[in-house]
């Protein structure tokens, strides 16, 4: 079965844009909240969750607004998991949108899956 994309967005009130950027970019900012482990080594990350492996190329990077991770072994060659900032003119409020793949019958799965996540990466921020 196909992917489909899809895209969740979150709002942080008072956060800091570097702290922010360095949590979705940097191997001690995600294994704050989204690994239990990360290494990055030439634009490789290497993610792990207990003894589970799987590595990612960061494919896009505009610093402090987006960036784009490649699974390096999923089969589908458009797939990806971004991260990206955007502030709300009106209010200064920052959001962070998320777009993912996932498999229609797993979708919802995967959007609880990055719920929870988001939650820890607040409780991280402090906010």
């Amino acid at each position: 079965m196909k992917k489909e994309r899809f895209s969740v967005e979150y709002v942080l009130n008072n956060v800091s844009l570097v702290s922010l950027w360095n949590q979705l970019t940097t191997p001690l900012g995600l294994a704050a909240w989204f690994a239990d482990k990360v290494t990055v080594k030439n634009n490789e990350y290497t993610f792990m969750w207990h003894k589970e492996e799987q590595k990612a190329r960061a494919i896009l990077i505009t610093p402090e607004v987006c960036i784009r991770y490649r699974w390096i072994e999923d089969p589908e060659p458009f797939t990806y998991f971004e991260f990206l900032i955007h502030t709300l003119e009106l209010t200064g409020t920052t959001s962070l949108q998320i777009t993912d793949f996932a498999e229609p019958d797993e979708k919802e799965d995967a959007i609880g899956l990055w719920d929870s996540q988001v939650d820890t990466l607040k409780r991280t921020l402090g906010i």
